[in-house]
């Protein structure tokens, strides 16, 4: 029998990208921005097909690949989405009761100004898909969720801004695109060139919300209540 030695010191360097891959991968998620502010500039089609590419090479669950995608290039039907939206803007804002004001100030979509408009939906007979899901049903979603960030990444890579847009009633948008009865959409996502990259994320810059310091999210061998401190 042929026994094979592993060079641990080799292996990663044989895998590891060069440093200046690595500085790219690292820059494109550093600068990645929801964005929604689009300059109305066409987009290039072999750009639009390396963005939809990338989302298709995402990880999935059993490898179910739950993802679909809807381009929208109907005015009317891109009009259409864009009322669903504001209806829902104006549905949260009266949720939010004493933030209202400050919220109707935000920009939050860029549906009528974004050069391609695509919904992301999850597929009818999911259930189907047992593998991996069977105690976590949602990881479907997660699965759809790490290709919109493939897509945001490769988006980024380009040069192209890409906005997840979720204010909608998923009711609403099934009945328009006529989606079967057990699918889901999940994102509203514009996508085109823009004239520049927030350097902060626009929900930072605009004063609504900051973000907090990965120490926060870091827990070591259960889970923490409070400060580390407090834990008992």
């Amino acid at each position: 029998m042929i026994k094979t030695v592993w060079n641990k010191k080799l292996m990663n360097e044989s895998y590891s990208f060069t440093e200046a891959e690595k500085r790219a991968v690292y820059k494109a998620i550093a600068q990645r921005r929801d964005m929604r502010h689009f300059n109305g500039r066409a987009l290039n089609a072999a750009i639009l097909q390396r963005i939809l590419s990338a989302a298709h090479r995402a990880p999935s669950v059993g490898l179910m690949q739950p993802w679909r995608f809807i381009r929208i290039t109907d005015y009317d039907i891109r009009r259409d989405l864009y009322a669903i939206v504001e209806k829902e803007r104006g549905l949260t804002a009266e949720a939010l009761g004493e933030q209202k004001a400050a919220f109707l100030k935000l920009k939050v979509e860029g549906v009528m100004q974004c050069s391609e408009l695509l919904v992301a939906a999850l597929p009818d007979k999911r259930d189907q898909h047992i593998f991996g899901r069977r105690t976590m049903p949602e990881m479907d979603l997660a699965s759809l969720s790490c290709a919109i960030q493939n897509m945001w990444l490769a988006a980024r890579v380009e040069g192209v801004g890409m906005g997840w847009v979720s204010l909608f009633d998923p009711e609403d948008i099934k009945v328009l695109l006529r989606m079967p009865k057990h699918s889901h959409p999940v994102a509203i996502l514009c996508i085109g060139p823009v004239d520049a990259f927030y350097e902060k994320p626009m929900l930072v810059s605009e004063g609504w919300a900051q973000e907090k310091p990965l120490a926060q999210m870091l827990f070591e061998n259960k889970w923490v209540y409070g400060h580390k401190s407090s834990d008992k």
